[in-house]
């Protein structure tokens, strides 16, 4: 079984560094365009997860691979913070704070995937590419509270964190023993 790629890669989209650019659902500040259709990135991502995660190895057909490989790691690291949370409101708290916190990017040491991923060309596309990803971050923790917390207990879903052990490409978008 093949693993799934994103659908969502036009002619028209932009690249910052070789990452596409894609729209975004969301009312956090950035770099994305708005989108207008039901499903962005986030949505996919988290559709596949389950599929995906399982993959140690992923061929990247389109730039918008690049931006779902990036979701996927980070659905793990938000995994990681949630199984530990109480409740929906504690879980929200954390993934704002995972969200903002300080993160590489490629082409800076600690990027686990240097490899397959450019490094900005200028400064701007620098400052472009990190905003467009803490949005990315943001608007990923607040959909994923929502599938993660079940309604009537208000404690994470055993069908979402039994995923927090699976390292997806056996990569990792925190630093070792974190």
């Amino acid at each position: 079984m093949p693993a799934y790629h994103s659908t969502l890669m036009d002619a028209d989209t932009r690249m910052v560094g070789n990452m596409a650019l894609l729209p975004l659902r969301t009312q956090f500040k950035g770099p994305a365009p708005k989108e207008t259709k039901d499903s962005d990135i986030i949505d996919e991502a988290i559709y596949y997860f389950k599929a995906n995660v399982f993959f140690k190895n992923y061929e990247i057909k389109s730039e918008a691979d690049r931006t779902l490989i990036y979701v996927t790691l980070y659905i793990t690291e938000c995994l990681k913070k949630l199984q530990k949370c109480s409740s929906r409101s504690q879980g929200e708290k954390e993934m704002y704070t995972l969200g903002i916190t300080n993160f590489p990017i490629p082409g800076e040491p600690g990027f686990p995937l240097n490899a397959m991923y450019a490094k900005p060309t200028s400064k701007q596309e620098e400052e472009a590419m990190r905003m467009y990803l803490q949005q990315i971050r943001q608007e990923t923790g607040l959909r994923l509270c929502e599938r993660v917390f079940d309604p009537d207990t208000d404690k994470p879903s055993k069908w979402w964190v039994c995923f927090v052990k699976k390292q997806f490409m056996n990569k990792s978008l925190s630093a070792p023993g974190q």
